[in-house]
């Protein structure tokens, strides 16, 4: 299995440093990058003074590199530089500056420059905290650059935000990291592992949070954005990265930001009928909630970096499959490290004051009555379901047929993940009666905490299932895509069997189908 995200151009700018990540300090990537006599370009960076720039002028040579240095804070002088815009920390405003920027030094340094030296800009836009700013510290970075001489630009970018207390250390920070990006942008653009690794040099993970980067442009056609955001997650750069329904990189703030949520966690290897009936029967519930009323509704489908692992390490082109299979049936994706459900919750509560509702399987909802799973909190599991269903938070609890149900009793499941009716084994009993809310069992002690939860309306039955859909399993329709057996076509979604075709993904050997 090839990497896509490692099918990039060599450098043509300098030798690529041989070391590892975190050797070269932020001094010394500065400095580095100041004695290359064919790197340069500009900086603009507002919202946190101008951090990056300042180590490159501190480190020596800057002559070198850096063409101008420039910050607009005042937003009239900001708007008659790059134009207006409805939010100044956005990817639209940092587009606007690396525009004008790019122009402005090739239009006024091409015809003495152009045919030596590898252009850059370097723009950042940035919140920060202040004594008037309570909100999400955050930012946007961008280094639009040239690999050769008169060659079109590319640009990565990427999102950050910044997890320290204090304007002043969220300021160094911002320094380290985007000397650290625009590094990694110039010397380690054709190594996604290095070049993500590099991000937190001299920083750690405590300090500044990724959750969004691509690389896009000429040189880069070949890169696949989606397996490099997957690896911020993978590398601990964020505990979280989304997709669009389109393919494309979403920006979780963006996104989230002001909505209702709905979300159901599986393994969606692949997406199945039964994954679109939780959904449908949910959000037909969820959207009669009044505290929903007033919001814009976002449905997104979640796996985790655990469900990913399963087989031992990450297989990219499963990864992509599944990402590929819900896209066709239009939603969003997110894949995160967030093993318990109040994590989720409280992942989307950074974004968003709406409703959230969780979809899950009965077994799920057993599962997370198991007390083995909060040892590591202090409360155990009375401060699991508080952190939960604290702030506006419901489930929506999918049936089961008991011949299903009392299979999957008899199977060890070490994290709480991916419980969906079509991950669970396949095997028949004489029992076809439903496990649902008003009778599923749980240990004595716990049966108050689940009727206190139940009676209370923070678990809900999800009304509705079509229960011919009750004996779909993902694992059978795996082996029948891989066999070539048509049988499985009926249980998924009709859009989600034409891409399987399509691409021939999981190993479907079929005649593809031709659009």
């Amino acid at each position: 299995m090839q990497d896509k995200a490692s099918n990039l151009p060599p450098h043509t700018i300098m030798e690529k440093p041989t070391v590892s990540p975190g050797e070269l300090t932020t001094s010394r990537k500065a400095f580095l990058l100041n004695l290359d006599p064919d790197i340069y370009g500009t900086f603009a960076e507002i919202g946190a003074g101008q951090e990056v720039a300042r180590h490159f002028f501190q480190a020596g040579g800057a002559a070198g590199t850096i063409a101008k240095s420039m910050s607009a804070y005042d937003m009239k002088f900001s708007d008659e530089i790059y134009g207006k815009c409805k939010r100044y920390v956005s990817e639209n405003r940092l587009k606007q500056m690396l525009d004008h920027e790019y122009d402005l030094l090739t239009e006024r340094l091409a015809p003495t420059r152009g045919s030596s030296a590898h252009f850059f800009v370097f723009a950042n836009t940035v919140a920060a905290a202040s004594y008037r700013n309570k909100k999400e510290c955050h930012g946007w970075m961008g280094v639009r650059f040239q690999l050769t001489p008169q060659s079109p630009p590319n640009d990565a970018i990427m999102h950050v935000r910044m997890l320290d207390n204090s304007n002043a250390a969220q300021q160094e920070a911002l320094g380290i990291v985007g000397v650290n990006f625009l590094f990694a942008a110039l010397m380690y653009n054709n190594d996604p592992d290095l070049f993500i690794q590099s991000l937190s040099d001299h920083l750690g993970n405590e300090r500044i949070e990724v959750d969004m980067l691509k690389i896009e442009g000429p040189d880069f056609k070949e890169i696949e954005n989606r397996v490099l955001s997957l690896k911020l997650v993978e590398h601990g750069l964020t505990n979280a990265v989304m997709f669009g329904a389109d393919a494309s990189i979403l920006q979780p703030s963006s996104a989230i930001r002001k909505k209702a949520v709905l979300v159901e966690r599986g393994s969606f290897r692949p997406v199945t009928r039964v994954n679109i009936d939780m959904l449908n029967c949910a959000g037909a519930q969820f959207v009669q909630e009044a505290q929903v009323q007033d919001h814009e509704v976002l449905t997104v489908l979640e796996i985790t970096m655990n469900n990913l692992l399963q087989s031992g390490s990450l297989d990219y082109d499963d990864f992509l499959a599944r990402v590929d299979a819900i896209a066709a049936v239009g939603y969003p994706v997110i894949v995160s490290n967030y093993m318990e459900y109040f994590r989720l919750s409280a992942y989307f509560r950074r974004y968003t004051e709406g409703m959230i509702g969780i979809v899950m399987g009965i077994s799920h909802l057993k599962a997370i009555f198991n007390e083995e799973y909060y040892t590591n909190l202090d409360g155990g599991i009375l401060e699991s379901f508080g952190r939960l269903f604290k702030q506006n938070v419901k489930t929506y609890i999918y049936p089961m047929k008991g011949s299903r149900y009392d299979k999957y009793q008899k199977i060890e499941h070490r994290h709480v993940d991916g419980g969906t009716p079509d991950d669970w084994p396949a095997t028949h009993t004489a029992s076809d009666a439903l496990i649902t809310t008003e009778n599923l069992q749980v240990d004595a002690h716990l049966k108050h905490l689940f009727l206190y939860l139940r009676d209370n309306h923070f678990i809900e039955p999800a009304v509705g299932a079509d229960t011919q859909l009750l004996d779909i399993f993902s694992r059978d329709l795996l082996q029948h895509i891989q066999s070539g057996d048509a049988d499985w076509e009926d249980s998924v979604p009709a859009n989600v069997a034409t891409v399987i075709k399509q691409r021939k993904l999981w190993g479907y050997s079929g005649a593809a189908l031709h659009s």
